[in-house]
């Protein structure tokens, strides 16, 4: 998958949305990198600045966590069930 991030924007944001990308596709437990890393590599050039803050938020829980809620072994919080988080789920379920 080819992840397509302006190299004519403003360059502070292209290397934090490179930054993005590399930590959602390296977080150390396997399905997370894939679950994670797949969508933000779709998405990562599209999203909006209030996206990227709440993907940041989501990507500071821990793996099992996260892991938990995705598969919904466990319920999301309340604070962690946002558009960006229901995006992530939409993408797995129909990716």
């Amino acid at each position: 998958m080819t992840t397509r991030i302006d190299p004519g924007s403003d360059p502070a944001d292209a290397a934090r949305r490179k930054r993005i990308l590399y930590r959602s596709q390296h977080r150390g437990m396997r399905e997370m990198d894939i679950l994670l890393g797949n969508y933000v590599a779709a998405n990562i050039g599209i999203m909006a600045e209030a996206d990227l803050e709440t993907l940041e938020r989501l990507m500071d829980v821990p793996d099992q966590d996260l892991f938990g809620w995705m598969v919904g072994r466990v319920p999301v919080p309340a604070n962690f069930d946002t558009p960006v988080y229901r995006a992530i789920i939409d993408f797995k379920t129909n990716g």
